[in-house]
């Protein structure tokens, strides 16, 4: 039996986030392949998290810049290690290098978390984005660790591109997998509520991920006013995970702006609504409130950026707009309109069936691995800057973790 030792950035939380969500289908793909799979984090436990134990995952609490990691890994010889986000691969890379040299290294960036910066970054200025924006500290330690891993799981075709065109990152380290979907069948088309038995619109998304709070500031005070004169019955749910006190501030009953919190299950909220409203103005990656509404049947309107990475040469399931006096209007165009609403909703079945299905890319995805295995030092041998960064890696990151742990245990003294 193989092992693949996953090193998380945080206890994955399906029902809070994407992130979550992504991070349990990865780890289905390797259990139905019959690896055994152990799941370490430093992070503190989450009410929230999945339980492993009911999945047969074995789960490890890891402290950082400590070497008992290094006696731990050596001791459970994983042949696969994936790294939960880059801060993961900068903390523990090294020491897997070192102790586990012949392990198969990857990373699951979820998002390009120095793209998403700096289109945040333009959004505060108020412009458009520039070269500058992205060759930001935050990028030369996201795309370092891309270089030092041997393989990078990417979710988003945009994001490939813009690693292997902009950066000149080789491909042959890359791997686009995005989220994954169930096809959705005739039948389940068929049980899925009807127009005419849904009502309002619906935002939802984890608040501890800065996209979506501006997202619904963003509505609060720019486009729900405007959609409300228009349709004076209609009402704004707003649902999300960590909903701190800032966002229960926004609720206004009279406005019909209604902050609900935590959705225990996304699609019963999706299916419920009639329209998803999310102008996301900044962000990366895949967003997975618009997957989750396509298999919900719910049609959505969102921004350029909220949409990319998601319908390629399909139709969008709703409508894309970028300014705010056209979100406004095609929001309630699709809300109004019986026909052109249940046309929409096609879109999404489509896109769903055509460009996010697990058996495609899963078996794409261990193809890829298998050659790996066959011959890593040969891989590895055709990615020189990776071994670069990783000699200077070993050289600094590990001689500065050794000091903090030297100075933790002289101060526990």
């Amino acid at each position: 039996m193989k092992r693949l030792l996953i090193i998380g950035y945080v206890w994955p939380e399906p029902t809070s986030s994407a992130a979550g969500s992504r991070m349990m289908q990865l780890i289905k793909l390797f259990l139905v392949r019959n690896y055994e799979v152990i799941y370490a984090s430093p992070a503190r436990a989450s009410e929230y998290a999945i339980n492993f134990e009911e999945l047969g995952i074995t789960k490890k609490k890891i402290t950082a810049n400590s070497s008992d990691f290094d006696t731990y890994v050596k001791e459970l010889s994983p042949q696969v290690v994936m790294f939960d986000r880059f801060m993961m691969e900068e903390q523990f890379g090294w020491r897997v290098a070192e102790n586990c040299p012949h392990a198969i290294r990857i990373l699951d960036t979820e998002d390009l978390h120095f793209f998403r910066k700096a289109r945040y970054e333009a959004l505060k200025k108020r412009r458009t984005l520039v070269r500058e924006d992205l060759h930001s500290d935050e990028a030369k330690r996201e795309i370092a660790s891309i270089l030092r891993c041997d393989l990078s799981l990417i979710i988003s075709e945009a994001e490939v591109d813009l690693l292997a065109r902009k950066f000149k990152v080789n491909p042959s380290i890359l791997h686009y997998i995005p989220l994954l979907a169930p096809s959705i069948s005739e039948e389940k088309i068929k049980k899925l509520p009807s127009y005419e038995k849904r009502k309002d619109f619906v935002f939802i998304g984890n608040f501890l991920h800065q996209p979506n709070w501006d997202s619904v500031l963003y509505l609060k005070e720019k486009i729900w006013p405007f959609i409300r004169k228009e349709l004076p019955k209609a009402r704004l749910l707003i649902y999300g995970a960590y909903a701190s006190q800032k966002v229960e501030q926004l609720q206004n009953k009279h406005q019909g702006f209604i902050v609900k919190g935590r959705a225990e299950d996304a699609q019963n909220v999706l299916k419920k609504a009639r329209v998803l409203l999310a102008p996301l103005r900044f962000g990366a990656g895949i967003k997975g409130k618009f997957i989750d509404a396509m298999l919900a049947g719910t049609p959505s309107i969102t921004t350029t950026i909220g949409a990319e990475g998601i319908c390629g040469k399909y139709p969008w399931p709703g409508e894309i707009a970028n300014e705010e006096k056209a979100i406004v209007e095609e929001a309630i165009k699709i809300y109004d309109k019986p026909k052109r609403w249940q046309k929409v909703q096609q879109n999404g079945f489509q896109i769903i069936n055509e460009r996010f299905q697990e058996n495609r890319f899963a078996e794409q995805f261990f193809e890829e691995l298998e050659n790996i295995q066959q011959d890593l030092e040969k891989h590895r041998n055709q990615n020189f800057l990776g071994a670069m960064l990783m000699h200077h890696t070993l050289q600094s990151t590990k001689y500065m973790s050794k000091w903090i742990e030297a100075k933790n245990k002289l101060e526990q003294q």
